[in-house]
């Protein structure tokens, strides 16, 4: 299966996706949430719409929002800004992030971008949201909004085989890059794109992508005055893919391992 990724037109694909998932027609909508939910588990419960049959289109579904209260926002000075699963986190040692066992990748790589002196040896957290997580994302931590790189590329899969067999996913795919200024310095905030997932949106700029562009897009906002608080939205995914959060040498270490499952809003540190 990763070997055929090579293979497929992965933009084309995720093009044809994008419209499905937009298709108002009752009977396609209905039938094809009606199998997600059950193939994927989904837990509707938590939606703040439940029946399926008064979203307007499967996106409308898959980027639900949740009741009210539902994901309580810690006061711990770092929060988890998605429900996903760790991939990897911890320390990142001389510009290098841990991709999986035997895969490391550069920052660099990963911001097409000289990375800044405060981020080369600090902490990083790789997130996976699967298809049945809640799909919305949000501010791990108060900041204003300094720039946002797009940055064209493949639309590998991020799911765990993947990561585990193709070198430097994270930075070889379409991404945003985010860059916010903390109480602990630069935080850097990357939404990369997936098979599927050829769709991003921030809650300032709206919706990045498609159309697809094939060279960096840079958006300045050092005069914008955009601050955003812990927990309020950032932007969605509409599909799952991943997020990856760098943290300046000197902020709060992260106590998260692999594997370990989160809810947004949940303390991430000690």
């Amino acid at each position: 299966m990763v070997f055929l990724q090579y293979l497929l037109p992965q933009h084309f694909l995720s093009r044809l996706m994008f419209r499905f998932a937009r298709i108002e027609n009752h009977w396609v909508k209905n039938n094809f949430t009606r199998w997600f939910i059950k193939q994927y588990k989904v837990n509707l419960s938590e939606a703040e719409i439940e029946n399926i049959e008064d979203f307007i289109h499967f996106n409308d579904f898959f980027t639900r929002s949740l009741k009210p209260s539902l994901r309580p926002i810690s006061e711990s000075k770092i929060i988890s800004p998605v429900d996903g699963a760790v991939s990897q986190a911890g320390k990142i040692h001389d510009s290098q992030i841990l991709q999986a066992k035997g895969h490391k990748y550069s920052i660099s790589a990963l911001i097409a971008d000289e990375p800044f002196k405060e981020i080369q040896n600090g902490n990083f957290a790789t997130i996976y949201l699967s298809p049945k997580d809640y799909h919305r994302i949000h501010m791990p931590c108060d900041g204003t909004l300094i720039s946002m790189n797009y940055i064209p590329g493949d639309l590998f899969s991020v799911n765990q085989n993947t990561v585990a067999s193709i070198d430097g996913v994270f930075a070889r795919n379409e991404r945003l890059v985010c860059l916010f200024d903390t109480d602990f310095g630069v935080m850097v905030f990357v939404l990369v794109g997936a098979i599927f997932v050829g769709s991003m949106q921030t809650s300032w700029e709206g919706l990045i992508t498609p159309p697809y562009a094939k060279v960096v897009k840079n958006y300045d906002y050092k005069d914008s005055k955009i601050n955003l608080s812990k927990g309020e939205e950032l932007g969605r995914f509409n599909m799952g893919s991943t997020v990856i959060m760098l943290m300046p040498d000197g902020s709060p270490e992260l106590n998260l391992e692999a594997g370990q499952v989160l809810k947004m809003g949940q303390s991430v540190v000690d």
